[in-house]
């Protein structure tokens, strides 16, 4: 039996004779020949899939803003209960949240397009940090996905800007055809071009992430611009140049508009935080339009009483003409949602009398109010017939008038005659179902002997 000694002795014979090479860092300076390294002030970071760029910038704007309890739960509300409750102790803590914006080699999407560049932002120390991957070619892509995945990783709630249609999914797939690096799981996802979208269309039309900002948030209170903006359309051709052997120079401006983009999606988070979370906004503070516009999207997220609160304030702050009437329609549909059912059935009768252009759908409501809740046949039969009368009339006055030119020459017409014009469908169903109604509360008028009343007019 051998000797403890010559044991160790064998096994220190093992050990090499030329010394390792010391392992890189994970983090280094750019070479003298890397130029795009260095207009970007970017460093070199290296993992086991290789290497790509790294930039990391702070910035004192946006501030941070506490996430209100209220407008997260709305914000981050899905169809999937068990989902949310998993969820909610990650997105209660602002540290697990991470702020994600892509370049990309075309907008379109699809198993061909890379994300060259990827946007990473965090709040820290109560301003934002950001930190920027790029690939310097298609080799480095690898890299920048291992590095975004420990990050996801590390915070699992991703704030995204249309991220849910096209970044993520685009991220998911690049992440499955490397076959090496696993989809990183996420806690959530925050994506506020829809509540974005509900809130401002109304008002802006466009709800572009540089739009929002030039309107909505205020750039020069955030100490910013986009005034020498590189536009989304010729990012990837800038790209692609510098691919070819192009100068590097078009690439800062990327650089900057992925930090630019980044810095309004904290910011927009902080609009919509406020906006959401605030009960009573003070007169003059909110436009009309964008308080109608939350109002919808809160009623589509279940909180019909603060959906009621924000229509009524935008009527009270003031609405353009050929809003109101649609807002006045909401705001009964909110009373009889919540049970006042004799508060919705005063604001009917309020949008028959002044509003010709909700007539339809107003006298249609009424007739439902006076059949099951008051229970008065004759009522109820006089608003069915003149809901009828003006549906038909509606009908035969745009089959009379050029498309475009019945809405000018006829300001009162109906929205939901609008509507029915480009859907006969629903204005055949519409018709069957007063023509039946009709039917119902005549056969009962003439069971009691109640002799109908005239026909009711609207103007």
């Amino acid at each position: 039996m051998a000797a403890p000694a010559d044991k160790f002795s064998r096994l220190s014979a093992l050990r090499p004779t030329r010394n390792l090479p010391a392992r890189p860092a994970a983090l280094r300076e750019p070479c003298e020949e890397d130029t795009l390294a260095r207009l970007l002030g970017a460093s070199v970071r290296r993992n086991r899939f290789g290497e790509h760029l790294a930039v990391s910038n702070w910035y004192s704007s946006p501030e941070f803003s506490a996430p209100s309890a209220v407008a997260l739960e709305i914000l981050s509300r899905t169809r999937d209960e068990v989902q949310s409750g998993r969820t909610r102790d990650a997105l209660s803590d602002p540290e697990k949240w991470l702020f994600l914006d892509t370049e990309t080699t075309g907008l379109a999407g699809g198993t061909g397009t890379y994300a060259f560049l990827i946007g990473l932002a965090w709040w820290d120390a109560g301003g934002l940090q950001v930190e920027q991957f790029f690939m310097r070619d298609f080799a480095e892509e690898h890299s920048i996905l291992c590095e975004l995945a420990a990050r996801v990783a590390e915070r699992p709630v991703l704030v995204t800007y249309n991220g849910k249609t096209f970044d993520w999914p685009l991220l998911h797939s690049r992440f499955t055809m490397t076959r090496s690096i696993a989809p990183p799981k996420l806690a959530a996802h925050l994506d506020l071009l829809h509540p974005a979208r509900a809130v401002w269309k109304l008002r802006l039309g466009s709800v572009r992430l540089s739009d929002l900002e030039r309107h909505v948030l205020d750039p020069i209170s955030l100490g910013w611009s986009r005034d020498d903006d590189t536009t989304s359309a010729d990012i990837p051709q800038f790209y692609f140049d510098y691919l070819r052997g192009g100068p590097p120079e078009p690439l800062l401006g990327i650089a900057k508009h992925n930090q630019m983009d980044l810095r309004g999606l904290a910011a927009l988070y902080c609009k919509l935080n406020h906006l959401i979370g605030t009960e009573l906004p003070e007169h003059g503070s909110v436009d009309g339009r964008d308080l109608f516009g939350l109002s919808r999207y809160l009623q589509r997220r279940g909180h019909g009483a603060r959906a009621q609160t924000a229509c009524t304030q935008a009527l009270d702050f003031g609405l353009p003409h050929e809003v109101r009437p649609q807002a006045r329609r909401e705001l009964a549909l909110h009373a009889k949602r919540s049970g006042e059912h004799a508060r919705a059935a005063e604001l009917w009768h309020e949008i028959v009398a002044g509003d010709p252009a909700e007539g339809v759908y107003a006298c249609e409501q009424l007739a439902i109010h006076y059949e099951r809740r008051v229970k008065d046949d004759v009522r109820a039969l006089e608003f069915a017939q003149l809901a009828l009368a003006e549906l038909r009339k509606a009908r035969w006055l745009s089959s009379r008038t050029p498309a475009g030119h019945y809405a000018g020459a006829f300001p009162g017409a109906f929205p939901s005659t609008r509507s029915l014009r480009t859907s006969p469908a629903k204005e055949s169903r519409l018709e069957k179902s007063l023509l039946h109604r009709i039917a119902r509360l005549e056969q009962r008028c003439a069971q009691t002997s109640t002799p109908p009343r005239p026909l009711l007019d609207l103007r």
